[in-house]
């Protein structure tokens, strides 16, 4: 069917195969595929950790293997749409330099008449759209937008990344300013992603150029009718063939530069990637060492009755030692963010508890929420085996504060 902002159509033969037209090779479609895994995986990472209060980012975090391993993944993801970006450059410059290629991403007055040609459309002074050429104003936009979002979320995530050597060389305002620009622009690139390309390239029609590398004749009328147009014309009236030594001569000025400046870039990514470990572990470690014993094992009477066990020191208090271990293991989450609606600042607070119900029965800590989420593992603050059982003591004699 004829789209009514579109140029019409004319109809093909009857029983006619469809003519198909390249789009992308096949090196451009598997870089995509490296551009769209990357990406997802790191606004998916970024977001959960820039909301991570959320209950949906706490229970992805849980499901990714906890929050070290999120940093992980966004970082590793980081690295490779760096290199893929390096790539991208690189084979580029051998597309304009030595194939002598035109640059048709670049923007151009004939965008500036595509436009004013749309609005007049849409307006219903003009029958149909734009003849785009191989990349419409739209597409270039996202294009560009892409780019630009690329090198500030490399050069922003790299200062959080390295924000010692950062600071040697900028003030330390730098960080914070750092952090807000990466958050904000990983908000807006992921809701144009959402909002931009999958309406105009999945839903408003389902571009599959950039999985199968070609268009029918009928769907380059409908988008790029002016590429149509052109590459129909190229055909019936071919341009001259390149000078193969004069290509040659262009590859040997081309290979040394190329080869030389993607060392220097992915050394730099090596760099930054490895040169600071700063990053603070949400979980402190537990006691690792092994424990002293003894080769001959020291002699007990033989006990003449069942023995009692011994009755936990009243001095296990939340003021002598029991708050300070919530404040360690669990004060990152459930400090003065309250995460789950659970805070561990005050004695009340804790015995109060968040959205899972109370933190601590007192005397009875199989119904304490605490005591139930530790027990399970894997817990982000997870209590050591030695921890839980002084705070399940603690609880059943009352869970003393002074």
């Amino acid at each position: 069917m004829t789209s009514p902002l579109s140029a019409p159509v004319p109809a093909p033969a009857a029983g006619a195969k469809p003519v198909r037209f390249p789009r992308f090779t096949i090196d451009q479609r598997i870089e995509h595929v490296f551009l769209l895994v990357a990406f997802s995986l790191l606004g998916l990472t970024g977001l959960i950790q820039k909301f991570s209060q959320a209950p949906v980012s706490e229970w992805l975090i849980g499901v990714l293997g906890g929050i070290e391993m999120v940093r992980i993944i966004h970082r590793v993801n980081a690295i490779i749409m760096v290199a893929e970006s390096v790539y991208h450059v690189a084979a580029l410059g051998y597309r304009l330099f030595v194939l002598r290629l035109s640059a048709t991403m670049a923007p151009g007055v004939s965008d500036l008449a595509h436009v004013i040609q749309d609005v007049l459309c849409y307006l219903g002074l003009r029958k149909h759209t734009a003849r785009y050429g191989r990349y419409t104003y739209a597409e270039k936009a996202e294009y560009w937008a892409m780019i630009w979002g690329t090198l500030v979320m490399a050069a922003t995530g790299f200062m959080l990344w390295n924000p010692i050597a950062v600071t040697r060389l900028l003030p330390g305002e730098f960080i914070p300013a750092a952090k807000a620009a990466h958050g904000g622009e990983a908000i807006l690139a992921v809701l144009a992603i959402i909002l931009w390309h999958f309406y105009h390239v999945h839903l408003k029609v389902f571009n599959k150029s950039i999985f199968l590398g070609t268009l029918t004749r009928e769907e380059m009328q409908h988008e790029h009718p002016g590429e149509l147009t052109h590459l129909e014309s190229a055909h019936s009236h071919p341009a001259a063939p390149q000078d193969p030594a004069q290509r040659r001569r262009r590859q040997i000025i081309f290979w040394p530069v190329a080869v030389v400046a993607v060392a220097a870039l992915l050394f730099g990514l090596y760099y930054l990637s490895t040169a600071e470990v700063t990053a603070i572990t949400t979980v402190p470690q537990g006691e690792t060492s092994k424990v002293y014993v003894p080769f001959t094992p020291t002699p007990s009477p033989v006990p003449t009755s069942t023995p009692t066990p011994a009755p936990v020191s009243v001095s296990a208090t939340w003021d002598s030692g029991i708050g300070t271990l919530f404040a360690d293991r669990c004060g990152a989450c459930h400090g003065a963010g309250k995460a789950g609606g659970l805070s561990v600042q005050t004695y009340a607070e804790v015995l109060q508890g968040g959205s899972q119900g109370p933190g601590v029965v007192i005397g009875n800590p199989d119904t304490s929420v605490i005591v139930q989420v530790q027990s399970a593992g894997g817990h982000p603050g997870q209590f050591t085996a030695d921890e839980l059982a002084q705070i399940v003591a603690w609880i059943k004699v009352g869970a003393p504060e002074k």
